[in-house]
């Protein structure tokens, strides 16, 4: 009886699954929108907060946050989108170069004994495909910031119910002490992680922008904000953003500039990820590589080129939340990286 009774578990909870993300696949065009406000408001509350406890009222807190944000984003928007339009029209001129070095890859290579065709590197291996294919995510990202009235709206009443829904709760529930403890550490958890990586994510971002200034590739902003934005997706994110600046520079300066820039992704990831962001980030705060990829995948067929850049946050936001809960702990450990469960099996 108990081995039926847990079937039947699993078979709902798996259903219920099923459901839940047929559903969010059908409303993506209404969710896109809502996530990335909800992303937004917990960065920006953080500001806002800081302000109130300064002495500003709430209302005029608010409203230089939620101007701050629609100068940041209206000034991305712009140089971005004049970027990525730039982008796509060379782009035909960037994949005949790319063709080119490929052709000069295959006559060295004949020249050791190894005979390949253009047709056959070009089966496995097309680096033209990954300018296109970058072009389009950075598209399909703008398309989406086309609602960004009903973003920042959405941001505006999130950030107005921040203030006042824990003391609503408080009111409801009988022992809010009690009820509230792991809602109030998930809410904490969520926040000082989301916070703590957009950082450390404009940091990486910033720093690939002044570098590859300086080194002198085509569009190093828009290189740059896809730093920022890819750096929420550990160990797959560094390498997928830096494909495409590695292929500008091997086409514009040469091999001896592509290798110094791919050794530049390198250092910068290897420095923040290895050294940075582990020092503010905390322990318990890490997912798996196994989980990272299964998370791009899962999360981009769900809700597109916006839902692999929010996949990690996404994720991490079910892991803190099982994590809270002791029936579901199990699944937390299991989605993590697995270094801290060692480091704290040491200690104890």
């Amino acid at each position: 009886m108990d081995t039926y009774s847990a079937g039947s578990r699993f078979l709902l909870i798996t259903a219920a699954f099923v459901i839940v993300v047929a559903g969010m696949k059908a409303a993506a065009p209404i969710l896109i929108p809502f996530l990335l406000s909800v992303f937004i408001a917990i960065i920006s509350a953080p500001a806002m907060f800081f302000l109130t406890r300064k002495g500003l009222p709430m209302p005029v807190a608010l409203l230089v946050v939620i101007s701050t944000v629609i100068v940041l984003l209206t000034l991305v928007a712009i140089l971005i989108g004049n970027s990525i339009e730039d982008f796509r029209q060379s782009l035909p001129l960037y994949q005949d170069r790319i063709q080119d070095q490929l052709q000069v890859i295959v006559g060295l290579l004949s020249k050791v004994g190894i005979s390949i065709s253009l047709a056959e590197i070009q089966t496995y291996f097309d680096p033209s495909l990954v300018m296109k294919l970058m072009a389009n995510t950075l598209s399909g990202l703008g398309n989406v910031l086309t609602n960004g009235f009903l973003i920042l709206l959405t941001v505006v009443f999130i950030l107005t119910e921040a203030s006042s829904f824990p003391a609503k709760l408080h009111q409801v529930l009988d022992r809010p002490d009690r009820s509230l403890q792991g809602f109030d550490h998930f809410l904490e958890t969520v926040k000082h992680y989301m916070v703590i990586k957009t950082w450390v994510s404009l940091a990486t971002g910033m720093i690939v922008w002044l570098i590859l200034s300086l080194i002198g590739v085509d569009y190093p902003l828009l290189w740059g904000v896809m730093a920022f934005l890819l750096n929420y997706v550990p160990n797959i994110g560094s390498i997928i953003a830096a494909v495409p600046a590695i292929l500008l520079a091997l086409i514009q300066l040469g091999w001896g500039l592509a290798v110094g820039v791919a050794v530049l992704y390198i250092v910068i990831n290897v420095v923040i990820g290895n050294v940075v962001e582990p020092r503010f980030m905390g322990k318990g705060l890490g997912l798996s590589t196994l989980v990272v990829f299964l998370s791009l995948i899962f999360w981009g067929w769900v809700l597109g080129p916006v839902g692999m850049l929010l996949s990690i946050p996404l994720t991490m936001t079910v892991k803190i939340a099982m994590d809270n809960n002791e029936e579901t702990r199990w699944i937390a450990i299991l989605l993590d990286s697995g270094n801290i469960s060692k480091t704290e099996n040491a200690e104890a």
